[in-house]
């Protein structure tokens, strides 16, 4: 009997594709056998292929297109990715639950799957799917996605979450040779940030332990707040512009992460390294660090922790390369 052929669709942004990743462990221990595809936004793909189960990753460009839709170019790469997706999938997994990822799971022209409309994101999404799950909203996003593919597969989620990434061999050329911590202070809206002057203490504690600090940044705004940030802790370093599969290696090689509620700090808990998650404007409940054997979340909506509060989640010891 031929092994299923199943899509999954989860576009963006790199939080929400990270926290898919353990139902595909889950669904690679049920189904070995099955050639598993994940279509995702082209920012986000060399994630995706670090999990060993993804026999294909199909980027997509939606966000390009949505910023030059005159752009030849842009149009082409949609035509490109709508011939990819239409490969013959016996399931195709929509987990977003958004109106543009149920948009994408119907050009496949296959078996549709995705949450009801209770259960979704934006409810008019499940009038594009052919069979509708209930998921309960209360649920971390992690079980959430667990719970649909095991209920459309007819398993129940197994133990703790595992997410599966295949951890790069080496850090960064330009990261510290020694011990060193990533501090995300990076996010994508201001009220998930963190004051600066508390990143300074926190930094200036781990170095007091000779940890080295790395700010990373996205854009040139946040690369020049790294700048400042690190130009006032001793054994700080700002991150040059890097690409995402960069930015994996530099997690994976530390002693440990801090961040506030942005996709890198759950990448983080991804690849297994010790993580504090800050939390001031969203509940980490729902979609705080999940899993992992070594991730903490502080605060929460409207209560950002002290510094006092982050340096005692701290447990960063010597990893072993």
């Amino acid at each position: 009997m031929r092994e299923p052929r199943i899509l999954f669709v989860k576009l963006s942004s790199l939080g929400d594709v990270v926290h898919h990743l353990p139902a595909v462990t889950d669904l690679a221990r049920q189904r070995p056998g099955a050639h598993v595809a994940w279509v995702v936004e082209e920012a986000y793909v060399d994630v995706v292929r670090l999990h060993p189960a993804i026999t294909e990753a199909i980027a997509i460009n939606l966000r390009g297109l949505r910023r030059n839709p005159l752009r030849p170019s842009a149009w082409r790469d949609i035509a490109a990715t709508r011939r990819a997706l239409r490969r013959g999938w016996d399931y195709v997994v929509d987990s977003q639950g958004l109106l543009k990822s149920a948009f994408v799971s119907r050009l496949a022209r296959a078996p549709a799957f995705g949450p009801d409309s209770m259960s979704a994101r934006e409810r008019l999404a499940a009038r594009f799917y052919d069979v509708k799950i209930a998921v309960p909203r209360t649920l971390h996003a992690v079980e959430r996605n667990r719970r649909l593919v095991a209920e459309i597969f007819g398993y129940s989620p197994d133990g703790p979450p595992r997410y599966g990434l295949t951890i790069p061999e080496a850090r960064p050329a330009w990261a510290p040779a020694a011990r060193y911590a990533v501090m995300l202070h990076a996010a994508s809206r201001a009220a998930k940030r963190w004051p600066d002057e508390r990143w300074i203490e926190l930094g200036r504690m781990l170095a007091a332990q000779g940890l080295a600090t790395v700010f990373p940044g996205g854009s040139a705004a946040e690369r020049a707040g790294a700048a400042r940030l690190a130009a006032e802790v001793p054994l700080g370093l700002a991150a040059p512009a890097m690409p995402l599969a960069e930015a994996a290696a530099l997690l994976a090689h530390a002693d440990g992460v801090v961040g506030v509620d942005t996709g890198l700090t759950h990448l983080a808990v991804a690849l297994d390294v010790p993580t504090v998650g800050i939390y001031c404007a969203t509940r980490p409940e729902l979609t705080g660090l999940h899993g992992g054997a070594h991730a903490l979340n502080v605060g929460g909506a409207g209560n950002a922790p002290g510094v006092e509060a982050v340096a005692a989640a701290i447990g960063f010891g010597a990893r072993e390369e």
